[in-house]
């Protein structure tokens, strides 16, 4: 689908997507390495899991969005490949990470859900703009 310019003469980075040996070029992006390698989906829907793959490749359409390196809602297209890097496509929502706090369990929101933190000191926090939770 993608070919790379036959006078290309950057560094090899190798690093692993899906679970498959990738060799890119340095400077490249993820989504760019993927896209080159053939290897889609970058993700799949949280909703209808279907799968999605790099359309805007600048940061724009969230479409690329991978776990790379262990961290999940990584915008592939704006991450530089780097030797030994682990890829993986992204399936469905994020899960919300739990910690243990006195009184039990507090949800810990991360991206878009994180208007609203947890309950710190006795009462909830309030984001300026966002009304308080219910």
């Amino acid at each position: 689908m993608f070919k790379r310019l036959p006078d290309d003469s950057r560094a090899i980075v190798r690093l692993t997507i899906a679970g498959q040996p990738v060799e890119a070029r340095a400077g490249d992006s993820v989504a760019a390495a993927m896209l080159a390698a053939g290897l889609l989906p970058a993700r799949t829907t949280p909703v209808s899991e279907t799968d999605r793959a790099p359309y805007c490749m600048m940061g724009v359409c969230f479409d690329c969005l991978m776990v790379i390196d262990g961290v999940a809602s990584r915008q592939a297209c704006m991450v530089t490949v780097r030797d030994g890097m682990k890829v993986e496509p992204q399936h469905g929502a994020r899960r919300v990470r739990q910690r243990r706090a006195e009184g039990g369990l507090d949800a810990q929101p991360a991206g878009a859900d994180a208007r609203h933190q947890g309950v710190e000191g006795g009462f909830r926090r309030r984001v300026r703009g966002h009304p308080p939770p219910r």
